[in-house]
């Protein structure tokens, strides 16, 4: 079995790999500019990798490693343990290196591909470095796939097409104790031929609008997503006629307590975007303020970064998006965050929508303590309490789809105990959530009730009595007894 590479085989590589790609570049003075500055673009990225994987677990081995980053004809690094764990943790955003900016317009001028194979080899190096412990982790593979995502992104913008596919990252990560993460381009094997699935059709436009007004309550909600659907399609409608189109933000807010189909309505909606066009993919993805905000600076960018990345063709749905302010602290990491989102709802305007949800009260503080917030979320939709018979229906719903039916007693009993959670509701007051608990707690005590019959038949396997409904003394303090 091959061993970890040594830091000595790592320098090896790497200078092969930099040589390789400077014969490349026919132009002398881009192949100088190449030559002087890659090394310390490289040493910087790799700092970034290992701040995705934990900044915490900088050892001897890594230094080694960061040293071993040189090409004949630059100054050799000797950085300590404490320079390489201090810029692994103030690490920030990756950015492009200033010769590619060159390679770029070398490849206009002459319809050659240099830009693209750079992303390619940097790749490589990168997940070269991550292996330094053996492994390649899912965070760093996220990292290195961050950075090509970036660059290809530049090469498209500039017209220049690929001659052949780009490497996959996903291809590397986590390989078993003792092999190398990171093999050269030349001697990658090809992955192993996967059986096709069967791909289910994509929803129509009709179907998901008969799945939105199917959902329970809503009125408002429902007719402010169907409006914004029509001024959608009528705006394509104006670009096809030549017909000027004015600016418009699809980045919505969710207002309204928990339980309230905030997020039932971002999926639905996130697959209509698709459907009429909008989104490519029409995925959503969901997060909070842990899924964004990580211990200090740099590592947050990161962490929000690849979030970002996975929503780009859908939706990235923001719970409880308030929590990212924090008005008595400026230097709070969640500010981060958001000035990292806003970049990304301007360079991906055409292929990411942002929904961010929360209370009604602190949605709109959080929308009014950042200009750039205000300026892209103007449109609001306000999610309703659900009232007692809406409780109700969406009780008998989880019935109907779980295999069970109410007594008589039963219905009557239901009906009266959710219209006193909804009059008596009070901050706590979780909606849809709170009719979920109530109908799994009384399936748990139908279970317990039923069990000690001997022979029970398929009616009362299914029958809900009051018994199994009442809440038990110190149990849901949401729930009222009658």
């Amino acid at each position: 079995m091959p061993t970890v590479m040594t830091a000595s085989e790592v320098h090896k590589q790497y200078t092969a790999t930099a040589a390789a790609f400077r014969k490349l570049i026919p132009e002398p003075a881009l192949r100088l500019t190449f030559s002087r500055q890659v090394d310390g673009y490289v040493r910087q990225y790799v700092l970034g990798v290992w701040q995705a994987d934990n900044a915490s677990s900088i050892t001897p081995r890594h230094v080694e490693f960061y040293n071993a980053i040189w090409s004949p004809g630059n100054s050799v690094p000797s950085a300590l343990y404490w320079e390489v764990a201090s810029g692994v943790a103030n690490f920030d955003l990756f950015r492009p290196p200033a010769f590619f900016e060159d390679l770029r317009r070398y490849d206009r001028m002459k319809g050659t591909a240099l830009a693209r194979r750079f992303a390619d080899q940097l790749t490589l190096l990168l997940l070269l470095f991550a292996a330094v412990d053996g492994v390649v982790s899912e965070s760093e593979a996220g990292f290195v796939n961050a950075c090509s995502d970036a660059l290809l992104e530049l090469c498209d913008k500039d017209g220049l097409r690929a001659d052949r596919p780009a490497i996959r990252v996903d291809q590397f990560i986590a390989p078993k104790s003792g092999q190398s993460a990171a093999p050269a381009a030349e001697t990658k094997a090809a992955p192993a031929p996967q059986p096709k699935k069967t791909q289910q059709p994509e929803p129509t436009l009709e179907e998901l609008l008969a799945e939105l007004d199917g959902l329970c309550g809503l009125d408002k909600v429902k007719k402010d997503v169907k409006s914004l659907i029509n001024l959608v399609k009528v705006r394509r409608l104006r670009e096809e006629a030549g017909l000027p189109v004015p600016p418009m933000s699809l980045h919505l807010v969710f207002m309204g307590n928990p339980g309230t189909g905030k997020t039932t309505v971002a999926r639905l909606l996130a697959k209509i975007y698709h459907a009429v066009g909008v989104l490519s993919q029409g995925q959503l993805v969901e997060v909070d303020r842990s899924g964004l905000v990580a211990g200090f600076v740099g590592q947050t960018a990161l962490k929000t970064q690849e979030a970002v990345q996975k929503a780009i063709g859908g939706v990235l749905f923001i719970d409880e998006a308030y929590a990212l302010v924090n008005a008595d602290n400026a230097n709070d990491f969640g500010h981060e965050a958001i000035e990292v989102i806003l970049k990304n709802m301007e360079d991906h305007r055409k292929d990411l929508i942002v929904i961010a949800a929360g209370y009604t009260g602190r949605m709109e503080q959080f929308i009014h303590a950042n200009p750039g917030l205000e300026s892209r979320f103007n449109k609001y939709f306000f999610f309703e309490d659900y009232d007692g018979g809406q409780l109700m229906e969406i009780f008998r719903s989880m019935c109907q789809k779980n295999g069970y039916a109410l007594s008589e007693e039963g219905e009557e009993f239901m009906e009266k105990d959710l219209q006193a959670l909804y009059e008596e509701r009070d901050e706590n007051f979780g909606n849809a959530r709170d009719v979920r608990n109530l109908f799994e707690q009384a399936v748990a005590r139908q279970a317990d009730r039923v069990s000690q019959l001997e022979a029970p038949t398929k009616e009362q396997l299914m029958e809900l009595k009051p018994e199994d409904l009442k809440e038990e003394e110190g149990g849901n303090p949401n729930v009222n007894q009658l």
